[in-house]
């Protein structure tokens, strides 16, 4: 018997061109979660922060893999996409910066999704 599916997925992918697979994996989850119907939060934090900016999905390639940019778009367009707040400084991004849709927020949110009723948090 399946285990009854979370109300919530929150996922956080704190890989980017550096683990490409590991990257992909995550978006791809997370985008087929929004398929599905799951209520999504996709975290981009570490090399993945990359990723909030205009244009950098399409720098992504790995074969046999979906296009970045698609399950990205299908993320902000099913669910909420943030970008880490220290990572967000560390890469000197800020608000302005970012594509539409994706808010910059810290650890405390992440951690209140997290624990929500019935939330499943992965990390990548």
């Amino acid at each position: 018997m399946l285990a009854p599916m979370a109300r919530s997925l929150v996922v956080k992918v704190t890989a980017g061109t550096d683990s490409p697979e590991r990257c992909a994996q995550a978006f791809t989850v997370a985008a087929t979660a929004v398929a599905a119907g799951v209520e999504v939060s996709l975290w981009l934090t570490g090399e993945s922060a990359w990723f909030a900016l205009p244009g950098r999905a399409a720098e992504f390639s790995l074969p046999h893999s979906a296009p970045l940019p698609d399950l990205l778009d299908t993320v902000l367009k099913g669910g909420q996409v943030t970008l880490c707040t220290q990572c967000a400084a560390r890469r000197e991004i800020t608000e302005v910066d970012v594509l539409g849709g994706i808010r910059i927020a810290g650890a405390a949110v992440f951690v209140e999704e997290s624990l929500a009723e019935g939330a499943q948090a992965l990390v990548y």
